[in-house]
């Protein structure tokens, strides 16, 4: 066995796998120390609700805490709130999915580990769009699995298709998608996921569904894979809709046959979720009809923005049908994403995530603006955004006079 080396200062080296930082936590921390030294931030950065969660919920959390609510307080998994996520689908979907097929996981993020971890083997191929939330393809390199990257960008409507994926001839374990998706807020229709469903069978190939923005759409319901591929993994969360993100609450429903696996992964990696937020997160469902009233602020904000957006010289969007973001064409304007992300915040207030935290080969010719945020705080973004965005042009088209002229 060889020796292993050490660092000059005598500590052992760092032999993990290395991936790349969440680059909007960069602009998080930037924004941060903005709003201590009292500057004004318009948070458009990270993917979370900016309202809190519902006044059920909160309310089922005080009373758990004050010892008014019956339940355990440890580890403990509720039998409950899984039967209160089957009749959701039920209600939602038309489906009798059989509480025992539903695992509630640390948050979204547990259950893709769990399910990376437990489904594939080191080496195997799992194909996902990009751009795509970087968490998918950053894990699965963590943990020895090969993120095969589709490109889906705007020269395929941002949409992934059968027609996209690698030919038969090269192995493929899984396919992940995403609908609505981060960053573009694309919706897969049925006929579309029924496609990737059918084509997954004949490759035998397992179908993965990551599910967490469902039921923030702005055309037709969401569907879900469990429609077209019962065998289907599904990862879903109360971060996005329910407006927890904080709680670290989520749920996989899995085929019978990975339950047992899924579950000993989970077990072992994550314990369970929080007690507190299993017993906020049953009670969440009894304000579905107020959480959705976020989603018409969020529809309104969009409507805002995809029309102040193309005015003030930033026409290239693609127009999300779901989630909660504008993922923006601004190539025109710069080829370093997260410098323009942190010369916008610098200069304006207006925090945004840049594309190369999605996209790590085309990424910096766009940034992507949340809009889970208030209407007062979409109308000053766009204020701020305008006459900034005409400078910027101005200095662009300076610089690139400049330039020819010296040629």
């Amino acid at each position: 066995m060889p020796a292993m080396v050490f660092r000059h200062d005598g500590t052992p080296p760092t032999r993990g796998v290395a991936v790349p930082p969440f680059y909007a936590g960069q602009i998080g921390a930037q924004a941060a120390q903005r709003a201590r030294r009292g500057l004004e931030v318009i948070p458009m950065h990270f993917g979370q609700p900016s309202e809190g969660a519902s006044p059920g919920a909160v309310g089922a959390a005080r009373a758990h805490l004050e010892g008014r609510l019956e339940g355990p307080s440890g580890y403990w998994e509720s039998p409950a709130l899984r039967e209160r996520i089957a009749l959701h689908y039920r209600e939602q979907h038309a489906l009798e999915v059989a509480p025992e097929r539903i695992l509630l996981t640390t948050g979204a993020s547990a259950g893709l580990v769990a399910t990376f971890t437990s489904l594939f083997a080191a080496g195997d191929r799992i194909a996902l769009a990009r751009p795509g939330y970087p968490a998918y393809r950053n894990a699965l390199r963590a943990l020895g699995r090969v993120p095969v990257e589709i490109d889906c960008g705007p020269e395929h409507g941002f949409r992934l298709t059968p027609a996209l994926l690698p030919p038969p001839s090269e192995p493929l374990h899984g396919l992940l998608v995403a609908s609505p998706a981060n960053p573009t807020g694309t919706v897969l229709g049925a006929p579309e996921l029924a496609a990737l469903a059918a084509e997954c069978r004949r490759r035998g190939t397992r179908f993965i569904s990551d599910e967490i923005y469902h039921g923030i759409e702005y055309g037709q319901p969401g569907a879900t894979a469990l429609e077209f591929e019962p065998e289907a993994l599904v990862i879903n969360s109360f971060s996005k809709l329910f407006r927890m993100p904080g709680w670290r609450i989520g749920w996989l429903v899995a085929p019978e046959s990975c339950v047992p696996a899924l579950h000993s992964h989970l077990i072992n990696l994550f314990l369970t979720p929080p007690a507190i937020a299993q017993h906020a997160a049953l009670a969440a469902f009894d304000d579905l009809e107020l959480l959705k009233r976020s989603v018409q602020t969020y529809a309104a904000n969009r409507a805002r923005l995809l029309e102040a957006l193309p005015k003030m010289g930033l026409p290239e969007i693609a127009p999300p049908e779901g989630a909660f973001y504008l993922y923006v064409d601004v190539r025109h304007l710069t080829d370093d994403s997260l410098a323009f992300c942190k010369v916008l915040l610098d200069e304006t207030g207006i925090a945004a995530a840049p594309g190369i935290d999605f996209d790590p080969v085309l990424g910096n010719a766009f940034i992507r603006f949340s809009f889970a945020i208030s209407e007062r705080e979409v109308d000053r973004a766009i204020a701020l955004l305008g006459p900034w965005v005409a400078r910027r042009t101005k200095s662009a088209r300076v610089a690139e006079g400049g330039h020819r002229n010296s040629g």
